[in-house]
C-alpha cells in the first residue's frame, strides 16, 4: 500500500469524495456514498451534473494531472512555479500540489490527507523536499488560484492587512505591483470602480502600499514599485466560513491552458440563463459591454464565476479582474469569442442579437441593457477618469479604442 495516497474531499467542511494516487501516479476522484445519497447535498459543481441535472458518478481515472475541475482550483503558470517550490513539490504533480494547499483552496473546498496519510517519500519528484510544517506553511501563504502573484490576508483593526503566520484564513485577495506593466493595481482599481458606479457588483477594494503589509515575504517585496490592490474575497464570508464558487473553466471542464479556446461568452450567457435568472443576465451584458468599451483583451473563462450563496444554486458571482489591458499590449481581439466573432470593433448590435438568440435570451433585455451602459460608461468616464489613479497613456489608449467601436454609438 506505499504507493498508494488518499486525499478526503471536504465540501462546507463535510466530506464528499475521496482523490486517490496510485502506481504510477494515476489519480481517481470518487465521491463518498453519504455524498451520494444526500438528499440536500451541496453543490461541488456544474460540472457534475449530466444532461438531465442528475450526479455524475463515474470518472476516468487521470494522470499526473487531477480532473479539470480540481486542476483549476489550484495556481497557474510562474505562480505555479513558485508555489511549487515552496512547498518542495514538482509543479505539474498536482496531486502533491492540492495536498501541500489544501486548506485555503478557493471557494468552499478544502482537501487534507485521509486516516492521516503521511507525505510520501517520493512527492518531491526532482524538487528539493522540506519539511512537512515548513513545506505547507510556506505554500499556503499563497495559495489562490491564477497568474499574478497574488496572496489571502487578513484585514486587522489598527493593524491593516497582515498575511497569516499559517496561510490561512484570509478574507482579503491582495495584488502585487506588476514588474513588467507598470500600473497594474490602479488601472484595475480605476476599472471597478467605474464598473460600480454603472451598477455592477463589486467587492469593496482599495490600494495599499506593499510595505505596509505585515508578513510579505522579502523574497516577493523587494523591489516592488507602485501600489497593491486589496480586494474582498466574496468566497469568505464575514462571520466566518466560505461560500463555494466555480469558474467556467471548471464548469466546462477544461484545464486551466485552454481557458481562451474552449468555450465563448455566448456559451457562458447560455449556462446563465439556464440555471440562474435574468438579473444575472443582464449583469453579464453589462459586463461584456463595459470590458469591451475599456479594451480588456483578458475576460477568459477564469475570470467569470457562479457564486453558491445558498450552497446549492448558482448565481453569476461578483465582478473582478476588470483591466484596460489595451493600454499594455496592442489587441483587437477579446479573450473569447462572443458569439461569432472575438474581433472588439465587431461588437454590434447585430452581433449582441445573434449571441442572444443562440443563447436563449431575451433579445430586448440584452440590447436595451447593452445600451444603458455605453451611456453609463460614457457618463462616468467623462465625470471620473481624471479623478482615478490612472496614468494619462491609459486615459488616451481607452479614449482612442472606445472611439474605434460601433457599440461606443449605441449610448
Amino acid at each position: 500500500m506505499a504507493d498508494v495516497s488518499i486525499l478526503d474531499v471536504l465540501l462546507h467542511g463535510e466530506p464528499a469524495g475521496t482523490l486517490t494516487r496510485v502506481a504510477g501516479d494515476r489519480i481517481l476522484f470518487a465521491w463518498n456514498d453519504s455524498y451520494i445519497g444526500g438528499e440536500d447535498r451541496p453543490t461541488l459543481g456544474l460540472a457534475f451534473k449530466d444532461a438531465f441535472g442528475a450526479l455524475i458518478t463515474e470518472f476516468r481515472p487521470t494522470q499526473t494531472r487531477l480532473l479539470p475541475w480540481f486542476s483549476n482550483l489550484l495556481p497557474e503558470e510562474r505562480l505555479r512555479t513558485y508555489l511549487a517550490e515552496r512547498a518542495g513539490v514538482n509543479p505539474a504533480r498536482e496531486f502533491f500540489l492540492i495536498w501541500a494547499l489544501g486548506k485555503d483552496l478557493p471557494g468552499a473546498v478544502t482537501v487534507r490527507p485521509a486516516d492521516g496519510n503521511a507525505w510520501p517519500a517520493d512527492a518531491a519528484g526532482a524538487v528539493e523536499p522540506r519539511t512537512g510544517a515548513d513545506r505547507r506553511d510556506r505554500a499556503l501563504r499563497f495559495s489562490l488560484a491564477g497568474v499574478q502573484l497574488k496572496f489571502s490576508a487578513v484585514d486587522r483593526p489598527r493593524r491593516g492587512l497582515t498575511i497569516p503566520a499559517e496561510g490561512v484564513g484570509g478574507s482579503w485577495i491582495v495584488k502585487l505591483p506588476s514588474r513588467e506593466f507598470a500600473g497594474v493595481p490602479e488601472n484595475e482599481f480605476s476599472m471597478m470602480t467605474l464598473a460600480r458606479l454603472i451598477g455592477m457588483d463589486v467587492p469593496p477594494m482599495k490600494l495599499v502600499d506593499p510595505d505596509e503589509i505585515a508578513n510579505l515575504p522579502a523574497d516577493v517585496g523587494r523591489l516592488l514599485r507602485g501600489k497593491a490592490l486589496a480586494i474582498r474575497r466574496f468566497d469568505r464570508l464575514a462571520g466566518g466560513g466560505a461560500a463555494h464558487v466555480e469558474d467556467f473553466a471548471q464548469v466546462f471542464g477544461v484545464y486551466p491552458e485552454q481557458k481562451y479556446r474552449r468555450a465563448s461568452y455566448r456559451n457562458i450567457a447560455a449556462v446563465l440563463a439556464a440555471e440562474t435568472s435574468l438579473a444575472d443576465v443582464k449583469e453579464l451584458v453589462r459586463r461584456l459591454v463595459f470590458n469591451t468599451l475599456i479594451g480588456n483583451a483578458d475576460m477568459h473563462l477564469k475570470n467569470w464565476s457562479l457564486l453558491y450563496a445558498d450552497r446549492r444554486r448558482p448565481t453569476l458571482a461578483p465582478a473582478y479582474d476588470f483591466v484596460a489591458t489595451i493600454a499594455y499590449i496592442a489587441d483587437a481581439n477579446a479573450a473569447l469569442n462572443y458569439s461569432r466573432t472575438r474581433r472588439f470593433d465587431e461588437v454590434t448590435e447585430e452581433e449582441l442579437s445573434h449571441l442572444a438568440y443562440k443563447a436563449m435570451l431575451p433579445q430586448k433585455l440584452v440590447l436595451d441593457t447593452a445600451r444603458e451602459t455605453v451611456a453609463l460608461f460614457h457618463q462616468h468616464w467623462k465625470a471620473e477618469k481624471k479623478n482615478l489613479p490612472l496614468a494619462t497613456k491609459i486615459i488616451r489608449a481607452v479614449e482612442a479604442h472606445v472611439k474605434s467601436l460601433p457599440i461606443s454609438a449605441l449610448g
